[in-house]
């Protein structure tokens, strides 16, 4: 076993033992609450540039396969666990999880004490840590690097390259893709539709020429004041008339393109447990997520658009609604895989704007 290090800029160094590829590696600690569903997120898009603590003490007991992959690579910068099983145990398995990090060149940790780690992270907040596979660590020496980290801009790196379609069904949706995950796609053909997924830096002109029957703004890593250049796109899309469904960062910049603003939660929400109120029905649900900035509440413009979905937790938005159009949008997964399917509903309403039918 070789020794690992994990170091937080405010000082604190858990050790630990290396899992994965060696190194060292930089990011913002997060944590996400899922107990299972590990594979999906170290692929899911929106971790990009984060380095996620999984809170749940035993990873990959059913270990690797890749058919549960949300995007074509791992997405996190680093992954912190207290155990890794070495013998998995599950009839879809086809690899460990060791073998899988090794293979993304994925730098982990594990036997550190993840609770300890946690309350750190809620109480003071997400912050910059390095993991580290050196023998011999320094803090002192990696300080300023720690420090300095940013999450840049990153839908760049990980929207598609060029434009693909999946699926036959009647309805013609169109995607932008700003870290789309793998379940997104699947929910919409898994509801009639041929989806035709676009590169982020695609113009709104390009896509509103293509004749769909609406559009999807996908889920996303970073800040969404990072993305300046989105917004008059994505307001061209919501405002063109067609059905819109803005998920996750399609959210934030559909709220932020109709003159609403967002800020940067303490820790965020990320895992497959977090309570979502539907103001209109009354009704309270269990809901997916992965983020760390929201919608600011006072900012939208009753005129505009109202709070159809607040998060019980906080009492920060997890939802909009659009007047006189046929937009909605929601900062949780309606399609989160593995975790609850009750918001499903949000997808059939989609479909059933668009003239299509539910997904039994």
């Amino acid at each position: 076993m070789k020794k690992a290090y994990l170091a937080l800029s405010d000082g604190t160094v858990f050790e630990g033992v290396s899992l994965g590829a060696a190194g060292r590696v930089v990011g913002e600690i997060v944590f996400t609450t899922g107990m299972v569903g590990y594979l999906e997120a170290i692929t899911d898009p929106s971790f990009a540039g984060q380095i996620v603590t999984m809170t749940y003490p035993i990873i990959g007991n059913y270990g690797i396969n890749r058919d549960d992959c949300q995007s074509k690579k791992a997405q996190v910068r680093g992954l912190i666990m207290k155990e890794a099983a070495e013998y998995p145990n599950n009839f879809r398995c086809k690899e460990t999880l060791e073998d899988y990090l090794v293979s993304e060149n994925v730098i982990a940790i594990t036997g550190i004490d993840t609770r300890a780690l946690t309350r750190i992270l809620r109480t003071q907040g997400s912050m910059n840590g390095m993991i580290i596979t050196e023998e011999n660590f320094n803090f002192s020496d990696y300080e300023e690097e720690i420090k300095n980290y940013k999450v840049d801009a990153l839908v760049d790196a990980v929207t598609c390259k060029e434009s693909y379609t999946v699926g036959e069904g009647s309805l013609n949706v169109a995607v932008l893709d700003c870290g789309l995950k793998r379940t997104t796609v699947d929910s919409l053909t898994s509801r009639g539709a041929k989806v035709t997924v676009y590169p982020a830096s695609t113009k709104a002109e390009t896509i509103l020429s293509g004749g769909y029957d609406g559009f999807v703004v996908s889920n996303g890593p970073g800040d969404p004041m990072a993305y300046p250049e989105l917004l008059p796109e994505v307001k061209a899309l919501l405002t063109s008339g067609k059905p819109f469904l803005g998920i996750g960062l399609g959210h934030q910049l559909a709220a932020l393109s109709m003159g609403a603003k967002t800020e940067k939660l303490k820790f965020g929400h990320r895992g497959a447990n977090q309570p979502v109120k539907d103001v209109v029905s009354g009704l309270t649900f269990v809901t997916g997520q992965n983020h760390g900035y929201a919608v600011l509440a006072d900012s939208v413009d009753a005129a505009v658009a109202e709070i159809s979905h607040i998060n019980v937790n906080d009492q920060t938005v997890e939802g909009l609604r659009y007047k006189n159009l046929p937009a909605l949008s929601v900062q949780y997964d309606p399609e989160f895989k593995p975790g609850p399917k009750s918001m499903k509903y949000l997808l059939d309403e989609f479909a059933s704007m668009m003239g299509g039918k539910e997904n039994a």
